[in-house]
This record gives structure tokens, sequence and C-alpha cells, in this order.
């Protein structure tokens, strides 16, 4: 599997940005699909996850509410689409693939395959 980032870029504050994730390899129609982020200095941290038939999705409460993640299974890719974006949402955000259970979609641990991350600079 193999998972491509793209989106990323350097915005202002209140900005909003889309990260598009394609995959290939192998269809995700069944599988959860994480976005995860890094910021200069701190460990990474979960973004937004996304199950396998779409109905379902989980946000970091630093997400919630301007964070959307969205699943196009028809062309394997993933989306998260950010608003009101802030200086601290300043990272590199990667994607990631899991074929655990979906209760285990906020555990790093619980992805087995990653994008190589796109960068999102806000600034102030």
């Amino acid at each position: 599997v193999q998972l491509q980032a793209s989106g990323g870029g350097l915005v202002q504050a209140g900005d909003s940005l889309r990260l598009s994730c394609a995959a290939s390899g192998r269809t995700f129609n069944t599988y959860v699909m994480g976005w995860f982020r890094r910021a200069p200095g701190k460990h990474r941290e979960f973004v937004a996850a996304i199950d396998g038939s779409a109905p379902l999705t989980v946000y970091a409460d630093s997400a919630q509410g301007r964070f959307s993640i969205s699943k196009d299974n028809a062309e394997n890719t993933v989306a998260l689409q950010m608003s009101s974006l802030r200086p601290e949402d300043t990272a590199v955000y990667y994607c990631a693939l899991s074929t655990s259970p979906w209760r285990w979609s906020r555990r790093e641990r619980y992805y087995n395959y990653w994008g190589q991350g796109t960068e999102v600079t806000v600034s102030s």
C-alpha cells in the first residue's frame, strides 16, 4: 500500500486548506483512514479518522468543528478539509491506513501504512 499526501502549504490564520491522500496498491473501502500531525518539537498526534463505510468519523478536540474528514472509495482518496486555521495547526500532516477495528482509530500504533506527510504552516 502506498499513500501519497498533498495539499499542504503556507496560509494565514483564519484561512482554509484541503489536504488529500491518494491510496494505491489496495482498495481501502473496508479500512480506517486517519490523519495525524506532528508539530515542531512535538510528538505526532491524532487529528481525525473515518471508517471504511464512511458514516463514522472521529476528531481530536482541537479539530472538532473546524476540520472535516471525507472519503471517496471509488477514487481511493481521503481528504481533510481544514478551516479557521490557527498558528498552532502548523505541522506536518500524515495520512495513514489502519486494518484494525474502528475502536482503535485514534491510536497511532494501530495504523499499518503511512504517507510521507505534507507540511502546513499557518502564519499569524
